[in-house]
């Protein structure tokens, strides 16, 4: 069971002061804890910080080992959708594949280089409702933000996914700009810490802006956007007393036209056509007291 450096040291220290042996040694008084009994500057204190936080280490080790080994146990099943995730974000531009494989020829370049030619940073896979078809969303990213490949990579890429994938399999490749997504919020604020426009009276910062900027940001590729999450996620923001969400709607590119479809409102949640979101304006929040 996973457990926290401060509960590994928990369960050292009370089986240290349980110890008869120990109890005896030290004329500890039976019933109290470590912390009642032993100084912060003491040695056993110090002592058992190292030791809790060396195993916190080996168990945080252990654990990324495992995920590592399940990834690459889940990229080798060719064919599955995470197979076809994990060759996706393998994409090295202006390399060739080796003949008749589906691995890159880096032969003479840099860990750098190589590195520098993976531009698609984003993918996730889901099979179509066409027989046969997977659908496969990407997106690069540009300073920290997510953004689409660039239109004249897009030949290079499908050519590369047409070679590696299953003989009888269609892929479809959505390469779009950001659904855009627009909040009709009205908080009530404290008006000790935020001002009537959403900025904070000492920092000068806008929280309800940052809450609503870092929940998009954590969620994953494709992720589903849950409402009473992202409300959950404003409610922590300094200053803000109630969130109210009066109405959310998103839009998306139409692959009809190439441009934005209509608004469309969203209920409870709603996974992004393109794989992530972009909130529109933060002009639809209002501050009340």
């Amino acid at each position: 069971m996973y457990k926290n450096r401060i509960e590994i040291k928990e369960e050292i220290t009370r089986a240290f002061v349980e110890n008869p042996y120990i109890i005896q040694a030290y004329g500890l008084v039976p019933g109290k804890s470590f912390d009642q009994q032993f100084s912060k500057l003491s040695l056993e204190n110090v002592l058992f910080d190292i030791i809790s936080y060396a195993i916190w280490i080996l168990q945080e080790l252990f654990a990324t080992h495992k995920k590592e080994v399940e990834s690459l146990i889940d990229n080798q099943k060719s064919g599955t959708p995470a197979w076809y995730r994990y060759k996706t974000l393998q994409y090295q531009k202006g390399f060739d594949l080796l003949p008749g494989s589906d691995k890159f020829d880096n032969a003479g370049a840099t860990a750098e280089q190589i590195a520098q030619s993976k531009i698609i940073k984003y993918a996730a896979v889901t099979e179509s409702d066409e027989p046969g078809t997977i659908v496969i969303k990407i997106a690069g990213e540009d300073s920290g933000e997510l953004q689409p490949i660039p239109d004249n990579e897009m030949p290079a890429i499908e050519t590369y996914l047409n070679e590696i994938k299953w003989a009888g399999t269609r892929v479809r490749v959505i390469n779009y700009l950001p659904d855009l997504l627009r909040l009709n919020l009205v908080i009530y604020r404290d008006p000790l810490v935020l001002d009537e426009n959403g900025v904070h009276i000492r920092t000068g910062k806008k929280p309800v802006e940052e809450a609503i900027n870092n929940y998009l940001k954590n969620l994953p590729f494709d992720g589903e956007l849950v409402l009473a999450h992202l409300i959950d996620a404003i409610q922590q923001a300094d200053g803000v007393l109630i969130p109210h969400l009066t109405e959310a709607s998103s839009k998306w590119i139409d692959p009809n036209t190439g441009g934005y479809g209509n608004w469309q409102n969203i209920d409870v949640k709603k996974i992004p056509e393109s794989g992530y979101f972009k909130i529109e304006t933060f002009d639809t929040i209002s501050y009340v007291v």
